[in-house]
Parts: structure tokens; C-alpha cells; sequence
């Protein structure tokens, strides 16, 4: 199988050395950096570079960019694809790209478009950084546009063979909505706590709480200022919920409410082992159907 990448960042990069050093697959790859060419051609990224005439030749097109970069990648890459090639992407936010991919699908109806987000990263940005393992005991989401069973089940194939656990299929709106939860209020949450006043003096003070606490502070702001504005009614709307929340704990703090206090961290502990056996078992039921394409 032939997959092209354009993009050779963190996502892209670790998609491209898992597909090297784990699969018989043939990968392509472009960016617009000649620097991360150079660095992805060093870490065996790719096999060749993805051009017009290797574009030909795809079976899967990756689009590991921003949205705001996909359309004109589209216009580029498209309309040299054979009939029946899959064109997915790897972006944290799916409503823009899904309502673009509807527009390519109207005028290439003969391609296969897939919505696509493996839920893995790192603190960190760029090729230099990736890493064959980055997918490995991940669950990838797919949000099918205009595809066939083969497509998704080609995708299935492929992200497993990166090592990823399966793959579950959702739409745009949900995807969306649970991303702002999973995702970005994260994100925020680690970027606001890191802002204290006294994250200056925590050196021999820390620990385990306070690296699990800010390590997603340390983040590509550009990327994520794009990601979250794309996102903004969804991640808003789980922040304002937060802050309320928030005041709850600072309110029985403020009013010596012990009682309310030992209720709410009680109820946060009880949550967190109810939300954990779940996965455990949602986990097991997905290894159980070897990797079995999810419709929940």
C-alpha cells in the first residue's frame, strides 16, 4: 500500500517512521519546510518525497497540517489521485475539516474521505521530536464523509499496524464536543495553573502532581490557538463549567465547610475509579474483537 503525508510535524512524522519500520507500505511524504524534509529523510520518515507524479501512485492520502492549511493541499493533491484512494487526515478538531472534505467530495466523487484523529501526542512539536511508537496503544476516531466499509477498514488496518488498540467511529459534532473535554480544557486547565504567581517558587516543593499538572502547558500556541478557536462554543462553554465547579471547592474552603469539601473530593475520587473501570472494560471488549471497527 502506497500512503502519502504531507506534513512532516509531530503527528505526521511519527505517522510516517511507524509506517517505515512497521509495515511493507511505501510512504511518501512532503512539506513545506525543507528542513523537516531533511530531518524526516534522517529519521527514515518516508521512503520518497510526495510529489505530483508519486501523488499518482497513492492509496491514502494523510493530510497532517492544520485545518486552515488542508484546502489548499486539496486543490494540489487531489485531483491526481486514482479512483477509489482515501483521503484522511490527523487533525484535533473535525467540524472544519469535515465540512471541507464535504466540498471535495462533490467534485471527486470517485475518492474515499475520511475525517480521522489518532488520540496521541506529546508535550512537544516538530519532526525532530516524532517518534515510531507515538501511536502505539492509542484509539484512533473516524469520522466517515464519503467512504466505504473497504476504506474504513483500510484506515483500521493501517493505525493498527502502528500499534494503535482500534479505532472508533463518531461524527463531527461529537468528536467535537468530547475533544473540548479531553482534550483542550486540558490543555487550558495545565497553561492557567502554570500562571501562578507561585510557579516560580515551586523548585523543591513538587512532585509527581505538579509535572502531571503542567505538562501539557508546554505546547505549540499557534497550532492550539487555531485548534481551540475552531473549537470555541464546545471548549467555552467546559470551561466556564470548570471555573464553576472551581468556585465550589474555593466557597467550602472560604466558609469552613468541611462536610461539603470531603463531599466534593469524594465524589471527584469516586467518578475517576467509576470513569477508569469503564475503560478497562470498554478496552477489553475492543482487544476481545480484535481491533473490530466500533460503532458506539
Amino acid at each position: 500500500m502506497n500512503v502519502g503525508i504531507v506534513g512532516l510535524g509531530l503527528m505526521g512524522g511519527s505517522l510516517g517512521r511507524a509506517l517505515v519500520a512497521k509495515t511493507d507500505c511505501t510512504v511518501f511524504a512532503c512539506d513545506r519546510d525543507d528542513e523537516a524534509m531533511l530531518k524526516g529523510g534522517l529519521l527514515k520518515a518516508y521512503h520518497e518525497e510526495l510529489t505530483e507524479k508519486s501523488a499518482k501512485e497513492l492509496d491514502i492520502l494523510v493530510l497532517a497540517v492544520l485545518p486552515s492549511a488542508m484546502e489548499d493541499i486539496m486543490e494540489r493533491f487531489l485531483p491526481l489521485l486514482h479512483d477509489g484512494a482515501i483521503v484522511t487526515d490527523v487533525a484535533g478538531v473535525k467540524r472544519p475539516v469535515v465540512a471541507l472534505m464535504k466540498r471535495f467530495a462533490k467534485r471527486f466523487p470517485a475518492l474515499e474521505f475520511v475525517g480521522g484523529h489518532p488520540m496521541a501526542g506529546r508535550e512537544f512539536s516538530g519532526v525532530a521530536h516524532s517518534t515510531a511508537g507515538l501511536y502505539e496503544n492509542s484509539s484512533v476516531l473516524l469520522v466517515p464523509v464519503s467512504a466505504s466499509l473497504e476504506a474504513l477498514a483500510a484506515l483500521k488496518k493501517m493505525y493498527v499496524a502502528v500499534g494503535a488498540e482500534g479505532v472508533l467511529i463518531t461524527d463531527a459534532d461529537d468528536h467535537d464536543e468530547m475533544i473540548a473535554y479531553t482534550s483542550q480544557l486540558a490543555h487550558v486547565v495545565s497553561s492557567a495553573y502554570v500562571r501562578s504567581a507561585s510557579a516560580d517558587r515551586h523548585y523543591g516543593y513538587s512532585a509527581g502532581s505538579f509535572r502531571d499538572m503542567t505538562r501539557v502547558a508546554r505546547m505549540n500556541a499557534g497550532m492550539w490557538t487555531e485548534l481551540m478557536r475552531d473549537n470555541a462554543d464546545n471548549l467555552s462553554r467546559e470551561i466556564r463549567s470548570m471555573a464553576a465547579r472551581m468556585t465550589e471547592y474555593a466557597d467550602a474552603l472560604d466558609g469552613g465547610d468541611n462536610e461539603t469539601l470531603f463531599r466534593l473530593l469524594d465524589a471527584g475520587n469516586r467518578t475517576k475509579l467509576a470513569v477508569e473501570k469503564d475503560r478497562q472494560k470498554k478496552l477489553q471488549n475492543a482487544l476481545n474483537g480484535d481491533h473490530d471497527i466500533k460503532t458506539e
